[in-house]
């Protein structure tokens, strides 16, 4: 049986997983697809580095160009991160007809439709499941589970490092500073964090499952993005003495064929599975119009999780290549893209406000939700004795993104209220 030649970009945490499963499970993968699998050729940075996994050094080389352009390797698996060098090796290794494997979740989002294209032009495979939520099989999951369903909502913690901070500020009364600098000692945040707290890198993967879910090219500029770099202990408390428990989430909902994306700090009651999701774990609930409620749930991030996605992609692609089905499974967008004005975007709000301690206040705040159409669920006078000012919290019915502007801009305007302390989406 001739084997399936593959030839690997990077050989970082990611890579030396798939490495690790290739010739480890060797005798799993080749019953599976009918011939043996062999890693041909790898691309590093560095030919000398030490490395965990044991490899033939004459396989190495500095020069991911001599990978792409060597004609005996079929499929390229790509996990070396960057954008637009790695797009230039990606649309060359199509141009020659290899199938791709990728993990990178900021090429896909930046530039997965062009890539898709190619990849259908040349009748070649291009698998991404490793880009979004680790080892959780989410992206096959939306292609094919949810093939014959419409889905409405795809709601998600899609990134294990805020979800980390949030828990640890949850569960022990930290701050957000402290927690932070705790990441970065375990490894779980960059030295540099601004793409995780943030919301960059969860905005990347919800483009990538909007754009699978609705069938329409979202772009990164299409997601509202909010980070959790302002989320204080304060908040934390506040939301688990209402019965919430903090966390990022990206949020896609369509209604008819109109969508919006977001991802932003959010109140998720404690009901909702989504809650109890803690520690650097990823979950992503989806709602189909006929299947209901789903919610996948995992490893979001580690060599492991995410190599077994990587090494799942590569086992599908050889199996197309069997069947001489590849590049007739790519999902190209068909859908029209149309995105929600902020009139048609609702959901329910948390406010918290620093206002003057005095009679008549709280009548001159509901007065203004009532002005813009925006009715309460609950009003909250809370006593802080750290604050000489009242404390006031409000939890809104769903009220629409377009009139709770509206509302803020005109507390911004009104001498009792001394702060806008907090603003944050409920969900659940």
């Amino acid at each position: 049986m001739k084997p399936v030649r593959v030839g690997l970009l990077g050989l970082g945490t990611v890579g030396t997983g798939v490495v690790r499963i290739v010739e480890g499970h060797q005798e799993d993968l080749s019953s599976q697809v009918g011939s043996p699998i062999t890693i041909e050729r790898i691309a590093v940075k560095h030919l000398e580095k030490y490395r965990s996994v044991s490899v033939d050094q004459t396989k190495l080389t500095e020069d991911p160009w001599e990978v792409i352009r060597d004609p005996e390797i079929d499929v390229i698996v790509e996990v070396m991160g960057g954008i637009e060098q790695t797009k230039s090796y990606i649309l060359e290794a199509l141009d020659r007809g290899k199938h791709i494997v990728t993990a990178n979740k900021d090429l896909m989002a930046l530039h997965g439709a062009e890539i898709l294209a190619k990849a259908q032009e040349k009748q070649c495979d291009v698998f991404y499941e490793a880009s979004v939520a680790g080892g959780i099989p989410i992206i096959r999951t939306l292609i094919e589970g949810f093939s014959s369903d419409r889905i409405m909502k795809i709601m998600g913690i899609v990134n294990g490092t805020t979800n980390f901070i949030l828990t640890k500020m949850s569960q022990e009364g930290a701050s957000y500073e402290d927690v932070l600098a705790e990441a970065q000692q375990l490894g779980y945040a960059e030295a540099d964090p601004t793409s995780d707290v943030e919301g960059l890198d969860a905005a990347r993967k919800m483009a990538i499952l909007g754009t699978l879910g609705f069938r329409t090219n979202v772009e990164l500029q299409d997601v509202s993005v909010k980070g959790i770099s302002q989320v204080t202990k304060d908040d934390i408390a506040y939301a688990k003495r209402l019965g919430y428990e903090m966390k990022l989430l990206g949020i896609a909902e369509r209604q008819d064929d109109e969508f919006s994306i977001s991802v932003q700090p959010t109140m998720v009651r404690k009901g909702h599975p989504i809650a109890a999701v803690n520690g650097v774990f990823n979950a992503v609930y989806v709602y189909g119009e006929a299947v209901g409620e789903t919610m996948f749930y995992g490893a979001g991030a580690g060599e492991m999780p995410t190599a077994t996605s990587v090494v799942a992609d590569l086992v599908a692609i050889i199996k197309n290549l069997k069947l001489g089905v590849n590049g007739l499974k790519a999902i190209v967008p068909y859908k029209l893209k149309k995105l929600k004005t902020d009139e048609q975007i609702v959901y329910k709000n948390f406010i918290l406000l620093h206002v003057d301690d005095k009679a008549g206040v709280l009548a001159q705040i509901t007065q203004v939700f009532a002005q813009h159409d925006v009715s309460l669920e609950s009003v909250v006078q809370q006593p802080n004795e750290h604050n000489p000012d009242a404390e006031i919290i409000i939890v809104t019915h769903n009220a629409s993104k377009a009139n709770m502007d509206k509302v803020l801009n005109h507390f911004e305007g009104l001498d009792v209220i001394r702060r806008i302390k907090s603003v944050y989406r409920v969900e659940g």
